[in-house]
């Protein structure tokens, strides 16, 4: 029986069928099919979608907006964009360092506020200098995450508790054990939430006078940018991530093969702790100056579809990174502009998360297409043999 092979199989298999761009081209793939959803969401809702995403833009001084406040524009709301960015790569970087690895590590925000808390206490309340703060954050925060990081993997490694598990619980002890030590101790009464810490310390530099513009500058962009080329670096051409890739991709093999699984399930879970520990400075510290008692991130759970997103290769998350922070940042304006609840944001995240995570089923219906029309040129050719 002759085979038929419909034009829009051919579309998509001409559009996705090259195997070797298939880790770029099926993410993009999904991130329009869920901006087209998104859309017609938006225009169910009665607004209109190009309007309403064009608002996503300017709100994250990606456009330019209609009018300015004294001392604001495009610019200085794109450097706002870069403190809010900054966090979420961190994150998302310590969501694929475990991915890498075979682990889940869903406690990132509690990994970030665990370290957000220790450097306020320890260095944000200070009187130290600018110099020296500011590094001490940093290598602080890198500690404090790690070694929470580092507990998850022993704790997986040694009593075979599931880190997905224990990072959630370890999620709750890290909240209300800290919400206890700022309202008893550390709370603004006017604020309810903890006291802002100095600003020698603080990971963002505040209202930056440049001509007539105050700016807020991130001092940790570079860094998180040199570190995702890093985390490239160490998987592609160390020892140490080939382990880790190894024990992610067959434990057992990887065992067999003579790899140290226990070490490197530690090694993964400690690597991943001290990235959500840098996020959490960054955020804490940097983007925010205090900790709001009893909440924890949304960027810690956000990272987990960036990362998704980004098919965990830290140079795809600094594109994945970018495409959700631009929607977080850019929802206030968005509700306030187009008349749409924020909330709408994290649909159109979540609809990127789904469309993602379909990226494998995806895959697999482009080569079923590719071996139909295969199928069918053989056919056709043998046709013409008869002939």
């Amino acid at each position: 029986m002759k085979q038929k092979v419909d034009p829009l199989t051919k579309f998509f298999v001409k559009l996705l069928g090259n195997e070797k761009h298939q880790k770029f081209t099926i993410p993009v793939f999904a991130i329009v099919l869920s901006l087209i959803v998104g859309a017609v969401v938006i225009a169910f809702l009665g607004k209109n979608p190009l309007s309403a995403y064009w608002n996503l833009l300017q709100g994250s001084g990606i456009a330019p907006k209609a009018r300015y406040a004294g001392g604001k524009s495009m610019l200085t709301d794109f450097f706002s964009f870069m403190n809010y960015w900054t966090p979420m790569i961190f994150a998302s970087l310590s969501v694929a360092v475990a991915l890498k690895a075979g682990l889940f590590n869903i406690g990132i925000s509690g990994q970030m506020l665990t370290a957000g808390f220790i450097t306020t206490v320890m260095i944000g309340y200070s009187t130290l200098s600018a110099p020296i703060a500011k590094p001490l954050v940093i290598m602080i925060g890198l500690i404090a995450g790690g070694l929470v990081g580092g507990l998850i993997g022993v704790l997986k490694y040694k009593f075979n508790i599931n880190e997905v598990v224990s990072s959630i619980m370890l999620n709750y002890i890290a909240e209300y054990i800290i919400a206890f030590f700022i309202n008893t101790k550390y709370v603004d009464p006017v604020s309810r939430q903890s006291k802002a810490v100095s600003d020698a310390s603080r990971l963002t530099l505040m209202n930056v006078q440049i001509g007539d513009l105050k700016f807020e500058i991130p001092l940790g962009i570079i860094l998180a940018i040199l570190v995702a080329f890093f985390i490239r670096f160490l998987f592609e051409k160390t020892t140490i991530g080939y382990e880790l890739k190894a024990v992610g991709a067959n434990g057992k093999a990887a065992l067999y093969a003579g790899i140290n699984v226990g070490k490197n399930v530690i090694l993964a879970m400690t690597i991943s702790g001290a990235l959500a520990g840098i996020a959490g400075v960054t955020y804490y510290m940097g983007y925010f100056a205090s900790i709001q008692p009893k909440v924890l991130s949304s960027t810690g759970f956000d990272a987990i579809a960036v990362s998704l997103l980004g098919n965990s290769n830290p140079i795809g998350i600094l594109f994945s990174s970018f495409l959700i922070t631009v929607i977080g940042k850019g929802s206030t304006y968005m509700s306030s502009t187009a008349g749409l609840d924020a909330e709408i944001a994290s649909v159109i995240t979540g609809l990127i998360l789904l469309f993602s995570a379909c990226g494998a089923f995806i895959q697999y219906k482009v080569k079923r297409g590719k071996d139909r029309i295969e199928d069918a040129a053989k056919q056709a050719g043998n046709g013409k043999e008869a002939k």
